[in-house]
């Protein structure tokens, strides 16, 4: 189950079973607590296994903050950045789960990429390099965050990603946190080069614009 409906469900229980508690002193019939109960586990089992957790992650993207939000632009347009620099074809982005849904793409939204050139790349000595290009894309967002708030809270996602793709291309699995490090470092070097044009693509996507007059952005101040 994800850690969103996880998340849900504790809160959920959490609150009911304070009502309970506090019931007899509020006057509260203990059916309520009950009935909450149910609905809530019921909801968050029905979302998780039916949807994917989508329903789950709508409600919060609705309660999420400005600051959050911000966050999240300042995220993925370090993925968009870096992703240009290491000439990742971009296919297009989202900044919300509202606007994943709409796409049909999975989460609170994030940068779309071809990884479809993995699968492309039949020259043996190549597909490293292509490896190492796509694990700092992945990390590009925690090092956007870490870079702009000095800390990051998403990126958990993110750091699956390069770990699927350093096992998909064979890469031991004691290799994910040097690589994860490495590609961190990377990403890092990058955006503070670039860091005009990582100012003013973030202005650009947060005005939602399309992804070709992103590129212009970055092109025109780098």
């Amino acid at each position: 189950m994800q850690q969103t409906a996880l998340n849900i469900i504790a809160i959920g229980i959490f609150t009911v079973t304070l009502s309970s508690l506090l019931g007899p002193l509020l006057n509260i019939s203990p059916v309520f607590p009950a009935i909450t109960t149910f609905g809530v586990l019921g909801l968050a089992t029905l979302d998780n296994f039916t949807w994917g957790g989508k329903g789950t992650t709508l409600v919060l993207d609705l309660f999420s903050s400005s600051k959050q939000r911000d966050r999240v632009l300042h995220h993925e347009a370090g993925h968009f950045l870096v992703a240009y620099f290491l000439s990742i074809p971009i296919m297009g982005y989202t900044l919300s789960a509202w606007e994943a849904f709409k796409q049909k793409q999975p989460g609170m939204g994030g940068v779309i990429v071809d990884t479809a050139l993995l699968e492309k790349t039949l020259d043996v000595k190549e597909t490293p390099l292509l490896v190492e290009r796509f694990c700092t894309v992945w990390m590009a967002g925690i090092a956007a965050e870490t870079l702009v708030y000095g800390d990051t809270e998403g990126g958990e996602s993110d750091r699956q990603k390069l770990r699927e793709i350093l096992h998909y291309t064979g890469f031991p699995r004691s290799a994910a946190t040097q690589k994860e490090r490495w590609a961190f470092l990377q990403a890092q070097s990058i955006l503070e080069k670039h860091r005009e044009a990582y100012q003013a693509l973030v202005e650009a996507m947060g005005r939602r614009e399309s992804v070709e007059a992103c590129l212009q952005v970055i092109q025109k101040h780098s």
